[in-house]
């Protein structure tokens, strides 16, 4: 099978559905002719549909996901570019007041067919106002879908499948997989939300695992093996809905669980995670709950203190002996 980017995947994904429904656009700050956005997503999308279907903005984060909230309820499918997910700050009434509640608040009336595009995450050294994961914060609006694929399979096929649906999607993309390569099939395909995927099966110990963690994840596994312990690997592929019954059928069968995110420890998804395993299955549980997750510190500048911060292989295995 041949093999793309993370970031060509999500391109080919953008410019199938576009070529499939006229109503699917683009809207974002430097995504058309000039940039071609922050990390070349939209490449080459505007010279093919025009300058219509592929919008520049203002900068105005708010303005963005305004102009597409009303264009979603009046027949269209944006799919909007914020060019860094800290920028969502900047337009949450839009987010969580508006693109969340419209459905409920008309009683299934109109629908918000809108996907937000967005690349989280630390390890490219620009600061705490651009390194940031939020994932959390949009699990928590009821509303919205979360999507959060690790690989370019589950990137084009899962952004596929938020076009298409009728729902509002947060669409979480890590900046240190822009450039990493996969198996893509040149056949049309979607992945169906709420179905977790396991990387690797193992007997020893369960590994929860987002986004660029599952990598750092499935190194640490291939490390452990060679020192003789068997670690299951599953990666969600999206939060909301999440795959609960894949979480407690793993933590089942090993008996214990490390759960791994680069979003801050409290409150964070992994704090989540943690309560669905203490709810559902603490009886099978040999060991108690390790989180492994960012300090609640602002992402540092400085390289070294920015590698400090984030979640690596050793601290993942030092986590998965620990529950040992």
């Amino acid at each position: 099978m041949r093999e793309l980017t993370y970031r060509d995947a999500l391109r080919e994904a953008l410019r199938e559905e576009m070529v499939r429904d006229k109503t699917v656009f683009l809207l974002g700050e430097d995504i058309g002719r000039y940039w071609s956005g922050a990390f070349k997503v939209t490449k080459g999308l505007a010279e093919e549909f025009g300058d219509e279907r592929v919008r520049d903005t203002p900068i105005s984060e708010s303005a963005i996901i305004g102009v597409a909230v009303g264009a979603a309820i009046t027949g269209m499918r944006p799919v909007a570019e914020i060019m860094f997910g800290d920028l969502t700050t900047l337009a949450m009434d839009q987010i969580c007041n508006q693109a969340a509640k419209i459905c409920y608040m008309f009683g299934g009336q109109t629908t918000v067919p809108l996907v937000v595009r967005t690349p989280f995450g630390a390890g490219v050294n620009i600061a705490s106002h651009h390194s940031q994961s939020l994932e959390a914060w949009f699990m928590h609006t009821p509303g919205l879908l979360v999507a959060a694929p690790s690989t370019p399979f589950d990137a084009k096929g899962l952004l596929k499948t938020a076009i298409r649906g009728n729902n509002p999607v947060m669409f979480f993309e890590h900046k240190l997989l822009y450039p990493i390569k996969g198996e893509v099939p040149e056949d049309d395909y979607t992945i169906p939300f709420g179905v977790a995927d396991v990387k690797i099966e193992g007997e020893d110990a369960t590994i929860f695992a987002t986004l660029y963690m599952v990598h750092k994840a499935l190194a640490a596994a291939n490390e452990l093996r060679k020192q003789g312990i068997s670690v299951e690997v599953i990666d969600p592929k999206t939060l909301v809905p999440l795959d609960k019954q894949a979480i407690i059928k793993s933590v089942k069968k090993t008996g214990r669980i490390v759960i791994v995110t680069e979003d801050c420890k409290t409150a964070g998804v992994s704090a989540e995670v943690a309560a669905i395993v203490a709810e559902e299955a603490l009886d099978y549980l040999d060991a108690p709950i390790k989180r492994v997750a960012e300090p609640d510190t602002p992402i540092p500048f400085s390289p070294p203190l920015e590698q400090f911060v984030i979640p690596n292989e050793k601290t993942i295995i030092k986590a998965v002996k620990e529950v040992l």
